[in-house]
């Protein structure tokens, strides 16, 4: 499997991150997550050809891990990065009808990286591939960036959850 950065069309540098395809609103009918727990910003490329999606998550002083992790020095949590990752996957596996009357739960991790801190006023850049899209498993992998800077990457496997009654 190559890297996304080792393609050039896939760049972070490269997406115009003020075209938002699906903002917070649009991103809330199709994902479930809400409150403190919503962890895309919003969505801003899709391509549906390539199964590409693009989003991120503005990180505010205000989140709710600031405080506690940690106190003089907030890092975000690096499983919250994950968590954004999968919320993008899963809002474009969901959105692209690959999956109907179900929501998208995390089903794996495999090959999470972390090289670069990501912490309050950074816009945290999530761009994936899908490698995988059936409507019994989805599997993408996600590289997160801050700027040009790399900062993750992991191959994130979703499962579709029967949405509660």
């Amino acid at each position: 499997m190559r890297a996304i950065e080792d393609l050039p069309d896939l760049d972070p540098l490269n997406f115009d991150l003020t075209k938002v395809v699906a903002d917070l609103d649009a991103i809330r009918k199709v994902n479930p997550h809400r409150h403190d727990f919503e962890m895309l910003t919003a969505v801003v490329y899709v391509d549906t050809a390539k199964h590409v999606v693009v989003g991120y998550k503005d990180v505010k002083e205000t989140d709710f891990w600031v405080k506690g992790h940690m106190p003089g020095f907030p890092l975000m949590p690096g499983v919250l990065m994950l968590e954004a990752a999968a919320q993008l996957s899963g809002y474009y596996t969901v959105a692209e009808g690959f999956v109907k009357d179900a929501l998208m739960g995390l089903g794996g991790i495999d090959g999470a990286k972390f090289k670069r801190m990501v912490r309050p006023g950074d816009r945290l850049v999530i761009i994936g591939r899908g490698l995988k899209l059936d409507r019994r498993l989805t599997r993408f992998f996600l590289q997160g960036y801050v700027g040009s800077e790399f900062v993750f990457q992991a191959t994130v496997t979703g499962v579709p959850l029967k949405a509660a009654s």
